[in-house]
């Protein structure tokens, strides 16, 4: 397909002007490809496999969803509205950004198979739109929409990074056949090999001193995302109270 020839899945009207009531809809479309990816991973996600699944013709989906770039299109865009960013901006930019750091982390979670789908393009999707304006606009009062940007990708990378981690670790154990205590366990001589050694201090450091590597994933992903907001925080005007302070200064005025 061409430049000329493409046009944007959201630009592309759902049904007809004229003519009879389209037996589906890309909801229905987009929700099975969904569950599919769930079950089966996203290779299993094809046409004829939705058409089974929801009843149809498999020819007769391309009417709704012309290519599977497009499908994933309305797949990922479908994911993005499971995150709950009601209420947002709040005027408080760190519980903000937190909320939507949890929901992504959450939702990437629901759907591991989403760290296959590389895109590095955005399609301006209804729900990818709503975060845009929702979580944007946590910082949008305080800085440029440059530094908002860069900010965001700052935040944004924290997140995909953690979970495409977390996806992938779990993933090794469960291919392992091992629980992870147990996968630790069988790791242990050769930890206790290179400590004795004495040739690797920091290696060292980390197995005999780190807390962090001993927290539960819930409360790992939440130390590095505090890490990532303080250095947000370091990026606004100092006019910018944190609220956490503000609070603390609050309260002091109503002990005094």
């Amino acid at each position: 397909m061409t430049d000329a020839e493409y046009v944007n899945i959201w630009m592309r009207p759902e049904r007809p002007a004229r003519g009879p009531k389209p037996a589906y809809s890309r909801a229905q479309i987009t929700e099975a490809a969904v569950r599919i990816a769930d079950a089966e991973g996203l290779e299993a996600v094809t046409m004829r496999r939705i058409a089974a699944e929801i009843g149809a013709g498999a020819m007769s989906l391309y009417r709704y969803v012309p290519s599977r770039d497009d499908l994933i299109e309305l797949m990922a865009d479908r994911l993005m509205g499971e995150i709950d960013v009601a209420g947002l901006p709040s005027g408080d930019w760190r519980a903000d950004l937190t909320c939507y750091a949890d929901g992504m982390r959450a939702m990437w979670l629901r759907h591991p198979w989403i760290i296959t789908v590389h895109r590095s393009l955005p399609s301006f999707g209804p729900n990818q739109l709503l975060l845009i304006e929702r979580v944007m606009g946590a910082l949008d009062a305080h800085v440029s929409i440059d530094e908002n940007l860069g900010l965001m990708a700052i935040l944004n990378g924290y997140i995909e990074g953690a979970v495409r981690e977390e996806i992938s670790w779990a993933e090794e154990v469960r291919r392992s056949g091992l629980s992870e205590s147990e996968w630790m366990v069988r790791s242990s001589p050769r930890v206790h090999q290179l400590v004795k050694s004495g040739e690797y201090p920091i290696f060292t450091k980390i197995v005999m001193q780190a807390r962090q590597p001993h927290l539960s994933r819930d409360d790992q992903f939440r130390y590095g995302l505090e890490r990532v907001l303080d250095c947000i925080a370091a990026a606004l005007p100092p006019t910018v109270e944190p609220p956490v302070a503000a609070h603390r200064e609050g309260q002091e005025d109503r002990d005094d």
